[in-house]
């Protein structure tokens, strides 16, 4: 079976057997042209489907753009941003992954209602709006925290949210058709669990909380979007919507999101997909819903055979088939799995610097050898015992200080490597993290095996 007609079976049988009107969905890759298929009637891939809560993501990365220029810090109480009458001492980055224990929707039964607030009327009720869990105790999902982050931004911007993402992320990243207010919307449907009728949803307009959720797209904007989070350097090399080194933190585990399975986290507007196997792989971006739609977009992570900037997309216009959010995963493991990323061959490269050649080979720490190594231009280290796709720690030099390196990646990151040479500049001994690393085995003491 060729590798499109396996995908196709895949999201036919999706929408066939969890009974969804309209299903649209795209796989994007660095290395294939943009892949996408609708079924269902009056769908096709310029239909634009409510995504829900994927807009989280955005409303994130404008949080980040904000963090980066220095307007605000992730430790910020909101007050200092944002004139609230209540709840001012919760920070943003705690409110950016579910961990401000605010409650989970503004005060009201908005869902009975349909009937959101204005931003006036959200600000003038936040008093009434609890506080339902003490802050950074756990995770709880708050679409109110969401959208009072949002809010935040267009006023530290000097306009609206919805300005602010138009400006700040859709036209530099050419997300044409994602908006606020969709040109070819989908019509929603609640679809009956005992027969085959699907009755339309009425449309909502979330108004105040729009940053949590109000946003429409296509399936091929959003692919491109979940290859974003995953590999920000292939999509975005210059950095135009958000650093990479950004992006990699928002990916960084905040807190899980099961207190008994540990399967799923959060990091800074992410949801983090752990995959099980030999490699670290996971799957990054949201899930959405809204009263008669589904969405998911996520972006691979890892892998030897993930494709550069690997991106999945589902909308369907059913608010009750779960198997619309199952299937990017899904389709991400069968994209690394049966049509993998070529195998780059090996070329050799320069020598290590003269300066640090005696540091490659074998050290032992507490009791344990490693294996030093010059890879990529940068000095390496891993464990002698750790499997080979384990990525290693990887070093940087520190401006002005000759024999010291940052660890930037991998164990022990942040802490620092010093090394100590001989009388004829041989390295002898290593600190890593204040450990001390020789070449022969020895005890803390110094007694040598």
């Amino acid at each position: 079976m060729k590798v499109s007609q396996r995908y196709e079976r895949m999201v036919r049988e999706t929408q066939a057997d969890a009974r969804v009107p309209g299903l649209s969905v795209a796989v994007h890759r660095a290395d294939r042209p943009l892949w996408t298929l609708q079924v269902g009637e009056g769908v096709d891939a310029s239909s634009q489907f409510r995504m829900g809560s994927i807009t989280k993501t955005f409303t994130a990365v404008l949080v980040m753009q904000c963090r980066d220029e220095g307007l605000l810090g992730l430790d910020d109480q909101i007050a200092r941003h944002l004139p609230v009458k209540a709840h001012g001492e919760l920070t943003v980055g705690r409110m950016l992954s579910h961990l401000s224990g605010l409650q989970r929707e503004p005060f009201g039964d908005v869902w009975d209602t349909m009937l959101a607030p204005d931003l006036e009327g959200l600000l003038a009720q936040l008093d009434r709006a609890e506080q339902v869990l003490r802050p950074g105790l756990r995770f709880h999902y708050s679409n109110l925290a969401v959208a009072l982050l949002g809010h935040l931004v267009g006023r530290l911007r000097g306009g609206t949210w919805a300005e602010v993402l138009q400006d700040r992320i859709l036209d530099p990243f050419g997300l044409a058709d994602t908006a606020v207010t969709p040109e070819r919307p989908v019509v929603g449907y609640q679809v009956d669990a005992w027969s085959d009728f699907a009755q339309p949803e009425p449309p909502a307009d979330f108004g105040a909380v729009g940053p949590a959720a109000q946003l429409w797209s296509t399936a091929g904007d959003l692919a491109r979007w979940g290859a974003f989070l995953a590999d920000p350097r292939e999509m975005d090399p210059n950095g135009t919507v958000l650093s990479a080194a950004t992006v990699e933190e928002m990916r960084a585990p905040q807190v899980v999101t099961e207190d008994v399975l540990w399967v799923r986290a959060f990091g800074l507007g992410l949801i983090l997909h752990p995959r099980a196997g030999s490699e670290r792989v996971v799957h990054v971006g949201h899930d959405g819903a809204m009263p008669g739609f589904l969405a998911a977009a996520y972006g691979r992570v890892g892998g030897s055979g993930t494709p550069r900037a690997l991106g999945v997309a589902s909308l369907g216009s059913s608010g009750t088939a779960g198997e619309i959010c199952a299937l990017p995963h899904e389709l991400l493991d069968a994209v690394a799995e049966h049509d993998p990323a070529e195998i780059a061959p090996w070329v050799p490269g320069p020598a290590a610097p003269a300066q640090f050649r005696s540091v490659l080979g074998r050290w032992w720490g507490e009791g344990f050898e490693y294996v030093f190594t010059w890879r990529d231009g940068a000095l390496h280290a891993r464990a002698a015992e750790a499997a080979v796709k384990r990525p290693p720690a990887v070093f940087a030099p520190v401006d002005g200080a000759p024999d010291v390196f940052r660890t930037v990646s991998g164990r022990e990151a942040g802490e620092l490597l010093r090394l100590t040479r001989d009388a004829d500049g041989v390295v002898v001994r290593l600190h890593w993290a204040t450990y001390r690393f020789t070449r022969g085995q020895e005890t803390f003491d110094g007694y040598q095996f």
